[in-house]
């Protein structure tokens, strides 16, 4: 993530004998949709870091003075600190600093969760991190960030969803999400046991989130290592990564891992925010990560818009129908998943895998947008793949 000087130096040199270069007419649309992505980028990790920052500050007011009303303004936190992560996993799976092997992208948003592996849980009310002083004497953000994944990989101990758990608890009605006491948190006289630690957790894992995201802003601002890295790779490999990254979420991950696995098994602990019955927005935001990028606009959590040269103008130079195909189809996925209704464990109950309600729907449309991306690769002189890394 941080390259030398020497690399910087040299891939600046052929950016710049690039855009020179008549052979490559395209060089400064491509040079311009670049730019934009990186814009669109920093703006959406900006947003996260200011809603996670706002989590911490609702967490951390709730637990100096736990009450049904701090919990629930905590509980509101967590989810529009979702809204603009979501839009960010656009920028997954494309090489940047996210996912790469440093990322804290297990540290954010790792699922599905094994809940008992943090706190007590229907039947095993001793369960969990929280409930083992002996082998966890101290709760700290250092202890989770060694124990997360350790054993097992659903045994994961921080991130959003790590949070959601602790706040709204195992989700076991049909008509309601999870319905965990705020008392769980009140340390004389309060439900359940070890309060205080349980308390530290939240706390812990709200600061990481926080501190995180602080980390890719700084990586996408302006001077930051992997920005200026990025901006500095040529052209057409930068567009390859990017392209690579719409793909893989459109068709693999959010088509794909996130909603046929869950429509085919009808299980709720395949849902991503299974806790808080937030998973369709979980859903609509994913896909409006996308949308962005290829619409080449993001409006901002405090309603302003980045805007500039986007996919479709950089694709309609080479095959202005294929253009517009995807224009049109990118508007359709976001149609599409805003019909998806609300709660999603009962929305995968109420059809089924290879039918035609609105899951299908919205799965095949984002498997087209998929496979749309990777014509638009094609006709860019690039190749992608759209399948999901090991």
């Amino acid at each position: 993530m941080k390259p030398s000087i020497l690399i910087i130096t040299l891939a600046m040199a052929i950016v710049g004998c690039k855009k020179d270069d008549d052979t490559n007419p395209l060089a400064d649309q491509k040079a311009q949709f670049i730019a934009n992505y990186a814009d669109i980028v920093l703006a959406g990790y900006e947003d996260s870091h200011a809603k996670a920052a706002e989590l911490q500050t609702a967490v951390n007011d709730f637990l100096a003075a736990p009450s049904e009303a701090g919990f629930t303004a905590a509980k509101n936190a967590w989810l529009a600190a979702r809204e603009p992560y979501g839009q960010t996993e656009a920028f997954r799976f494309s090489g940047g600093p996210i996912d790469d092997e440093d990322g804290p992208e297990g540290e954010l948003n790792s699922w599905p969760l094994d809940e008992n592996y943090i706190d007590y849980v229907q039947g095993a009310p001793n369960s969990g991190i929280i409930n083992d002083p002996i082998n966890y004497p101290t709760i700290t953000a250092e202890v989770l960030r060694t124990l997360n994944e350790v054993g097992g990989e659903t045994n994961i101990s921080l991130g959003y969803h790590a949070i959601e758990f602790l706040l709204w608890g195992q989700d076991l009605s049909a008509s309601s999400a999870g319905m965990r006491p705020y008392t769980d948190y009140v340390t004389s006289g309060g439900t359940a046991d070890n309060q205080d630690r349980r308390g530290d957790y939240l706390a812990a894992c709200a600061q990481l989130l926080e501190e995180d995201l602080s980390g890719l802003v700084d990586e996408w601002q302006a001077g930051g290592s992997y920005r200026t890295t990025f901006l500095a790779t040529d052209n057409d490999v930068a567009i390859t990564h990017i392209l690579t990254g719409l793909g893989t979420l459109s068709k693999s991950e959010l088509a794909g891992e996130r909603m046929f696995t869950a429509l085919d098994n009808q299980d709720q602990e395949d849902e991503q925010s299974c806790f808080s019955d937030n998973t369709d927005r979980d859903i609509v935001t994913d896909a409006m990560g996308i949308h962005n990028v290829i619409q080449g606009t993001y409006t901002r959590t405090d309603g302003s818009v980045v805007s500039g040269y986007s996919l479709i103008q950089l694709l309609a130079e080479k095959d202005a129908t294929l253009s517009a195909e995807l224009d049109a189809l990118s508007d359709d996925v976001i149609a599409k998943v805003n019909l998806i209704s609300d709660p999603f464990d009962q929305a995968i109950m109420a059809e089924t895998a290879g039918g035609n309600g609105p899951i299908m729907q919205a799965i095949r449309a984002l498997q087209d947008q998929g496979d749309l991306i990777t014509e638009a690769a094609d006709a860019l002189g690039l190749t992608v793949s759209t399948t999901l890394p090991e």
